[in-house]
């Protein structure tokens, strides 16, 4: 009877699943976490108990942070033959998509009683000791009170020697390299994602540990870089994940011949005769080969199949040495254990860069800043974004215009005129003639004292060296160091962590956006409770998409559609909020007739705005049609085709066939999209150059038209007793203040569902509206990035589709 729901679910002629069959414990009590690529991403924790595996689906996955409470829902029991189970779940089945063992071994109960397991596990408090290779230590499994459709527990990392106080992704802990079988040799391993780099802390205080658990290595002036090796592949990227694979060939050739897959962590450099790395040739070693070229290799992540992140630093290191050793063009990065002071002052005198502190019983947290690792620069250094350059009459530039973020604005922070060879600066001049433009990049206006400037988009980022800083923010004696492909423009501040050590926190209530903490709060509150997906799960979909839905947000009045308790309770609107917004948000006033009052509605300019509106509960997005400089005049018209509940989808899709064609025939451009529930929206682009009532009218009339074409299937009564089962054309959502949820955003729906754009070949009988949610979205995006930009386009005539109409 305990496998009689897993195997009611499965057809085991379709699905390569074991078939649910009990078992009887033999020895040690055994667990699995599986990384499940399903319909949306999770993680499943399955444990040894009474000869079935009890089981829980972890939306966010396990954490070694005792801070953390993870929700886990419990799901149906599973057979023991599950413990090894992985591949491809095919689609049309129960649970399809993409299974890997993330982690696997033994548990013990926190207890001597006899069946302590069993009896902690009833009483929904099971306390466990894992032993696994991510999974280490003492946990807490504990049932909530929450009443829903499966039970749901919370699994806390007790505080002993394995946990961690730092952020814990689990998809960062290797799941970001996923193991991939092969057809033609079914236990060769492939290497297919990307991992993020451990990053280290700045330090400037020069206070070294006399702690013989901190080792010293140097700090290379190169590209951090990452190798995947595997048998059939091997990649080197950067920390941002440009991959470098081709542009380094000889040492591809060299990482092809470990002996072993294996990921390693490491520092592309070009050394010179004395061993110095030279960054500047490292720049243009394609163009112009300069130098010794190497990867210093500091760390190792992955190996022969297993993540070793777990393992100590010294434990890690170790393996390393003995893996690369022999390999032309790769250098294992030797350390010094203790005398980091004396050790500093050394690689000072030798015109290097720095040193690493590194303690020596550290693990390796994929993706985070860790005062684990401290950097110490013999050197202060700047990563800046140049802003555009002044003339000169000897040299093909004067200085470089450098700038650097603030509260996601360029401030200007100085001029570098030294450090340029010749060839550099030509280089740079044919650069910078392809991103020209007219005016500043600054708010402000900046004093260049006389001389002439060219401004440039704000796109490239150059490293300098400098004396201090000047009590007006600018930078004392600037020195060009070399440009940085490597970094990212718009993430650079002065307090920005690769730029100081007084960087803003991303503490555990706020999130740091471009230099602004943003409140983030419950990231574990399930607003889908039925599905298990969570507030963190809406606010990681928002920032995925935030660069694509922010252009049809911005400069429009929004209206909060608030759900703070999940889909399943009853939300609310909201224009303003009495205790106002953080000033960092932008708002306008409008006044309201029928409140007979003004009202602050918030505008949602950047990323760090909508991350906030999501924190609220804001599930959907509700901007209005207009803009705060033409309230008066829509930037375009909505067509809303609204089903009934006798209506199905195809139906739907029929009456947007036919709008498509009417539109054909008033050579009128015309931009569908699923709503994200059950109907359909077509956008026509107005341009703000008519009023409501003229859009509204011509909508009108585009309407009048299909439903006389379409008697039976559409209806333009308003009230549900008149529509008698028919598809309402409304065309009253073109008023003024009126919203419609925008396009990319989610609707509180079963499912998360996303009102997504389409192409017009799509929108046929085989169109599934449910089929476009926060965990699919992503990927379409990167195959059709530009849908829907014509909806903010110069706009229709009216005048003319009216002439056609009329003939």
């Amino acid at each position: 009877m305990a496998l009689e729901e897993y195997n009611k679910k499965r057809d085991f002629k379709k699905t390569n699943e074991p078939r649910g069959d009990l078992a009887q414990q033999t020895g040690e009590l055994r667990f699995v976490v599986q990384r499940h690529d399903a319909s949306h991403l999770h993680f499943d924790l399955r444990l040894e108990i009474e000869g079935v595996l009890k089981s829980w689906a972890i939306p966010k996955g396990p954490s070694l942070n005792p801070g953390d409470k993870r929700l886990a829902v419990q799901t149906e029991d599973h057979p023991m033959k599950y413990l090894d189970f992985q591949g491809t779940i095919p689609k049309g089945n129960y649970g399809a998509g993409e299974m890997t063992i993330w982690d696997s071994g033994t548990f013990t109960p926190m207890s001597d009683k006899k069946d302590a397991t069993l009896k902690m596990y009833k009483e929904g408090d099971l306390k466990i000791t894992f032993f696994g290779s991510k999974l280490r230590g003492d946990f807490a499994l504990v049932r909530t009170n929450f009443e829903g459709k499966q039970p749901q527990w919370l699994l806390i990392k007790k505080k002993d020697k394995f946990a961690t106080d730092l952020d814990y992704d689990a998809n960062l802990h290797l799941s970001e390299t996923i193991i991939e079988e092969t057809t033609k040799a079914p236990k060769a391993l492939t290497l297919k994602r990307q991992v993020s780099p451990m990053l280290a802390s700045t330090s400037k205080d020069l206070k070294f540990s006399t702690s013989k658990n901190w080792l010293y290595e140097i700090k290379w002036d190169g590209y951090r870089m990452l190798c995947n090796h595997s048998s059939s592949n091997t990649t080197l990227y950067s920390r941002n994940g440009v991959d470098y694979t081709d542009t380094y060939p000889a040492l591809i050739d060299s990482l092809r011949q470990l002996p072993k897959s294996a990921i390693l962590d490491g520092e592309v450099v070009s050394l010179d005769r004395d061993g110095i790395a030279r960054f500047q040739w490292l720049q243009h070693y394609d163009e112009k080969p300069q130098g010794d070229l190497t990867y210093i290799v500091f760390d190792l992540l992955y190996l022969d199949g297993h993540s070793i992140i777990h393992l100590t630093l010294t434990e890690r290191k170790e393996l390393l040495e003995t893996l690369i050793e022999d390999l032309p063009h790769i250098r294992y990065s030797e350390h010094l254990i203790g005398g980091g002071k004396a050790f500093f002052e050394e690689t000072k005198k030798k015109g290097l860069e720095g040193i690493i502190a590194k303690k020596a019983d550290s693990s390796y947290y994929p993706g985070v800043r860790s005062e684990d690792w401290i950097k110490f620069k013999t050197q202060e250094s700047i990563e800046t974004v140049i802003c555009g350059y002044t003339k000169s009459e000897n040299r093909p530039f004067g200085s470089l215009i450098l700038g650097l973020h603030e509260k996601n604005e360029l401030r200007y922070v100085g001029n570098c005129g030294t450090g340029f060879s010749g060839t550099q600066q030509k280089n740079l001049v044919s650069q910078f003639s392809k991103i020209t433009q007219k005016n500043s990049p600054f708010p402000e206006k900046i004093n260049l004292n006389g001389r002439q400037p060219f401004w440039l988009q704000p796109v490239m980022v150059a490293e300098v060296t400098f004396a201090e800083w000047t009590e007006k923010g600018r930078l004392r004696q600037p020195v060009f160091k070399g440009m940085r492909n490597d970094k990212v423009p718009q993430k650079l501040s002065r307090d920005s962590p690769e730029n100081s050590k007084n960087s803003a926190e991303n503490t555990d209530n706020s999130l740091l956006i471009d230099g602004i903490n943003v409140p983030v709060s419950n990231l574990e509150k399930p607003l889908w409770p039925k599905e298990g997906i969570t507030k963190y799960d809406l606010i990681d979909y928002y920032l995925a998409v935030s660069e694509y839905i922010l252009p049809f947000l911005n400069d429009r009045p929004q209206n909060l559609h608030r759900h703070p308790n999940g889909i399943d309770k009853d939300g609310f609107y909201q224009k303003d909020t009495p205790e106002g917004y953080p000033d960092w948000i932008e708002t306008t006033t409008i006044h309201s007739e029928s409140s007979d009052k003004d009202i602050d509605y918030m505008l949602c300019q950047k990323e760090a705005t909508l991350i906030y509106m999501a924190n609220l509960g804001c599930i959907e997005i509700n901007p209005w049609n207009a803009r705060i400089a033409t309230l008066d005049r829509p930037d375009y018209i909505v067509i809303d085709l609204d089903p009934s509940d006798k209506n199905d989808f195809k139906q739907v899709v029929e009456v947007a066939q036919a709008f498509h064609e009417l539109l054909q025939e008033l050579k009128i451009e015309g931009y569908c999209k699923t709503s994200g529930s059950s109907g359909l929206h077509i956008y026509i682009p107005l341009g703000a150059k008519y009023t409501f009532e003229e859009g509204r009218d011509f909508c009108k009339l585009l309407c009048t038209v299909i439903q006389e074409q379409l008697p039976k299937l559409t209806t333009m009564e308003r009230p549900l007793k008149s529509r008698k089962g028919r598809i309402y054309l409304d065309y009253l959502q073109n008023r003024p203040g009126q919203t419609l949820a925008s396009v990319y955003c989610v609707r509180p729906r079963p499912g998360a569902t996303v009102s997504t754009p389409l192409l017009w070949k799509e929108v046929n009988s085989k169109l599934d509206k449910d089929a476009f949610t926060i965990f699919t979205i992503k990927d379409r995006i990167k195959e059709h990035p530009d849908l829907f930009k014509e909806v903010l386009g110069k706009g229709i005539s009216i005048e003319k589709a009216l002439e056609i109409l009329d003939a």
